[in-house]
């Protein structure tokens, strides 16, 4: 049997960068595992929009489709606009069964991600006892996903690092440059901003700007294309075919 096409829906966004990024980690995905079709749909700005990949799959015959949203929380566009999508692309294609698979994070292999991003911005593991670290993320309105980011800077704060706060580019309060002084008012000397994102733009030009401004010592770059992220989408798109861990799929 063919296996599922994976289509990897990401947000899109005038800034190329982003589109760049997102193909460029697809590419990989494509490398990690030869044979699986993968396509990636926008939901805005870039192209291919989602329903037009759906529809140019059904076309050609395909019969299963796992939609795995390239997103890093459970916010709006996972809860409501993606499945709205998904739905309505459906209806007008009967012959196409679509499930939609859980997002990103939170995930060990996105905190992976995160070191490999500080380490090659220059932190090493003996750095970690007397640098404050800044989670920057992109920012929600939903409470869940912001318990999520504070969830996971808690987490890091246990792997070393003499103090960890989150913050936010948008939406949500602290703002990175906020994070950064409160760091240093505690007393912390050396500042490391991590952006908990996916690709480059505007809100991750945000993150940056702040860390500039604040002063902090180390920027790391977007999570991009790393390894581990790669292979973090593969395992999303089999958790989403095991029976059990199944969500429901999209028009049934």
């Amino acid at each position: 049997m063919t296996s599922p096409v994976l289509l990897v829906i990401a947000h899109g966004s005038r800034d190329p960068r982003h589109a760049a990024t997102v193909h460029a980690l697809t590419a990989r995905v494509r490398a990690l595992r030869p044979g699986l079709r993968v396509e990636t749909g926008f939901l805005d700005f870039n192209a291919p929009s989602v329903p037009r990949v759906l529809e140019r799959l059904a076309a050609e015959g395909t019969g299963e489709v796992v939609a795995l949203p390239l997103l890093l929380t459970r916010a709006f566009h996972a809860k409501s606009d993606i499945p709205a999508v998904l739905r309505e692309a459906r209806a007008g294609l009967p012959r196409l069964r679509v499930r939609q698979a859980e997002v990103l994070g939170p995930s060990p292999l996105l905190n992976a991600a995160l070191e490999r991003r500080l380490h090659e911005a220059g932190v090493r593991p003996g750095d970690r006892g007397s640098t404050g670290l800044v989670l920057a993320s992109a920012g929600s309105t939903d409470p869940e996903a912001i318990a999520v980011i504070a969830e996971i800077a808690r987490e890091l704060r246990h792997t070393g690092w003499c103090s960890v706060r989150p913050a936010f580019a948008s939406a949500s309060l602290p703002r990175t440059e906020d994070a950064v002084r409160a760091l240093r008012a505690e007393g912390v000397r050396r500042v490391a901003v991590a952006p908990y994102v996916i690709a480059p733009g505007r809100l991750p030009d945000r993150i940056a700007a702040g860390a500039g401004e604040a002063g902090a010592e180390v920027l790391a770059g977007v999570l991009g294309p790393s390894p581990e992220l790669a292979r973090l989408l593969l395992d999303r798109y089999h958790e989403s075919l095991v029976p059990a861990a199944r969500p429901a799929s999209i028009g049934a």
